[in-house]
């Protein structure tokens, strides 16, 4: 199956963040660098975002799970 490229309008609505928040964080190294899809446009993979997003969940649910032993849903 091919590649699937997101805009950044998409990006910014799967993840969350704001645009110099995606921009800040690719120059950082913690966010998929896009693709050039011409001389002024760009894009992004989108397996790449799925599996940054997916990171983030795993690596969210690691620190709650350190900070508090006890799943705030099952007591209810």
């Amino acid at each position: 199956m091919p590649e699937k490229i997101l805009r950044l309008p998409n990006v910014l609505d799967r993840t969350g963040l704001s645009r110099s928040t995606v921009y800040l964080r690719v120059t950082e190294g913690r966010f998929p660098r896009p693709v050039s899809l011409g001389a002024r446009a760009v894009g992004w993979i989108e397996t790449e975002v799925e599996e940054w997003i997916a990171h983030q969940i795993e690596v969210s649910r690691e620190i709650n799970g350190q900070r508090n032993d006890v799943n705030p849903l099952s007591s209810r």
